[in-house]
């Protein structure tokens, strides 16, 4: 596993200070009544889909959650068309329709968010079917919650990936809390990678917080899916900072103390940061700059969403699969 260079840490560097801003703004959106709508925040959890999007190509593909801006951003997604589908407007990536938690984009291989626990789990399974039939060296890579681990469609498709050998990465981001349940209380293993045994494929358990432990253990997972080596399970430990949701104030079932550490002692930009200003060479005013640049293009993503047009009602049956006409 070779480490990452430079300017790749710097790439990774900008993604996750692009998703946190991303983030932040819209969860101020929404609570100033300017988003229609819900939000799941992904703030905390930048590393991990930083880091395993880091090995993707464009030609790639990702499934993804209800938490889901983070690996969109990470793959490819456009903060502005995105901002726009949060808006609801129709230059955003599914013409307004979509919204935070279904946002898709055939270009860059994002298949989907979805607001089905584990929905996105047999959908990579597919488009890894379909790499594998054309061969063409394409890897799938899904990205699911603890919670997802305990539904049968997981267990299902870990199964089958396994017995078909297919190019899949299974990414469990454990932010240890299915909505406010904790791990320990909805499954009996603490570490859930002990589970890909049972598939005969292999299962990492990383720290989902250091972007570039996340970066190495998935260079070696998407390596060994594209040179058909099949499956495997990744699981990476990491914490939202936020609630499960944008009304979720997160402290009725989290220690506020718990929180305020993990923001202090985890927080994966903050640790990116470090690596680069005291092995790096990169001084914290090189770092400012490119937050700053950062923010400037968010504002105007933000300009183009408020200024682009609303769907016409007329709009409603179109770019769908099926539909009825009602008398």
């Amino acid at each position: 596993m070779s480490k990452p260079s430079k300017d790749r840490m710097l790439w990774m560097y900008r993604k996750m200070v692009e998703i946190r801003q991303f983030e932040e703004a819209a969860g101020t959106l929404y609570q100033s009544g300017q988003l229609p709508g819900f939000l799941h925040l992904y703030i905390g959890e930048e590393a991990t889909a930083v880091g395993v999007c880091a090995h993707l190509e464009d030609a790639d593909y990702i499934t993804s959650t209800h938490r889901g801006h983070g690996h969109l951003i990470a793959k490819g997604g456009k903060r502005d068309r995105m901002m726009a589908e949060l808006f609801a407007r129709t230059t955003g990536y599914c013409k307004g329709k979509g919204g935070s938690m279904h946002i898709a984009d055939k270009a860059t291989g994002i298949l989907g968010a979805n607001g089905v626990v584990g929905a996105g789990i047999p959908l990579a399974a597919g488009a890894g079917l379909s790499a594998k039939l054309r061969r063409t060296k394409q890897v799938a890579v899904s990205f699911f919650g603890d919670g997802a681990t305990n539904q049968g469609v997981f267990h299902e498709t870990l199964n089958l990936a396994a017995v078909w050998a297919l190019p899949v990465v299974f990414v469990c981001e454990n932010n240890r809390f299915g909505m406010g349940t904790p791990q320990r209380e909805h499954q009996r293993v603490e570490d859930i990678a002990v589970r890909a045994p049972a598939y005969d494929m292999p299962g990492v358990t990383v720290d989902g917080n250091d972007v570039l432990k996340v970066y190495a253990a998935a260079q070696e997972a998407v390596t060994r899916a594209r040179e058909g080596g099949g499956p495997t399970l990744l699981n990476c430990d990491t914490y939202r900072f936020r609630g499960h949701h944008i009304g979720d104030p997160g402290t009725s079932y989290r220690d506020r103390e718990e929180v305020q550490e993990q923001e202090r002692k985890r927080d994966p930009i903050r640790r990116l940061a470090a690596v680069l200003t005291e092995k790096e060479g990169v001084t914290e005013p090189e770092l400012s700059t490119i937050e700053a640049e950062l923010a400037k293009d968010l504002e105007d993503a933000l300009a183009f969403a408020k200024n682009s047009p609303e769907p016409h009602p007329e709009d409603a049956l179109q770019d769908v699969y099926a539909g009825a006409i009602l008398p």
